[in-house]
């Protein structure tokens, strides 16, 4: 069970520091993003086995959102559509502005604790769960 936030991004906002900037505020240790519908003016994304992040400048509609969310880590992939209708998907970074709006609801999962530190296998701080309903 989860609790839920709804919140909406203006024009101009950074998708990613929002959700950011939300989840310190609320100081939540677990979440996911349950939808998001929206656009963006520019996206910067970090493509499948890539290092450094793409930046693309247009007018795209936000097809999905995914991703877990905590004040100690946040993790979210994103899919888009330019205005051909092809589709990117990949890791959300810094910097994807919002160009009419971004309706965006949120999963709290109260008993629940997502941390992250460095996989040496995957080179990436990954995901740890904590059970916070268990002693």
């Amino acid at each position: 069970m989860f609790e839920s936030l709804a919140l909406r991004l203006l024009p101009g906002q950074d998708l990613k520091n929002e959700l950011d900037r939300l989840i310190e505020k609320k100081n939540i240790e677990a979440a996911c993003v349950v939808t998001c519908a929206g656009s963006l003016t520019k996206a910067v994304l970090r493509f499948a086995n890539q290092e450094q992040a793409t930046e693309l400048n247009g007018h795209f509609e936000i097809v999905s959102l995914t991703g877990t969310l905590s004040k100690h880590g946040s993790h979210c992939h994103i899919a888009l559509s330019d205005e051909h209708g092809r589709t990117y998907g990949a890791h959300l970074l810094e910097g994807c502005k919002i160009y009419t709006t971004a309706e965006i609801v949120i999963g709290v999962l109260p008993t629940l604790r997502f941390s992250r530190s460095l996989d040496a296998r995957t080179g990436y701080p990954e995901l740890e769960i904590t059970d916070l309903s268990k002693p």
